[in-house]
């Protein structure tokens, strides 16, 4: 899920599809933004280094943010407890807030 959703925001800034240019269509001008894009592409960076660091908490993100598993859906697809599921999210979702504001290093 995470390959498709990342693909398509890379996709939308292709220069075959416009580019930079900002579309706004009715009623999506509210909802939809080309930040949006941009923002996604930053994150599958952050979470490929994020991988780098710790395998399984990028795959918790990419199950709980992508995938959209609960806590404990998360705990047994990955074949750990709950607790530890909940300790590496709120790692991450830190980590990722860090890492995509720029302040990398005030870990």
């Amino acid at each position: 899920m995470r390959r498709i959703v990342i693909d398509y925001a890379r996709s939308r800034l292709y220069q075959k599809r416009g580019g930079a240019v900002q579309h706004v269509a009715f009623n999506e001008a509210f909802v939809a933004s080309r930040q949006m894009d941009l923002d996604l592409v930053a994150l599958d960076r952050a979470l490929q280094n994020l991988a780098e660091i710790d395998a399984r908490k990028s795959h918790v993100v990419e199950l709980r943010f992508f995938a959209g598993l609960s806590v404990e859906e998360t705990a047994e697809t990955l074949g750990i407890s709950t607790d530890t599921v909940k300790r590496d999210w709120k790692f991450s979702k830190h980590w990722l807030l860090c890492e995509l504001s720029g302040n990398a290093h005030e870990q």
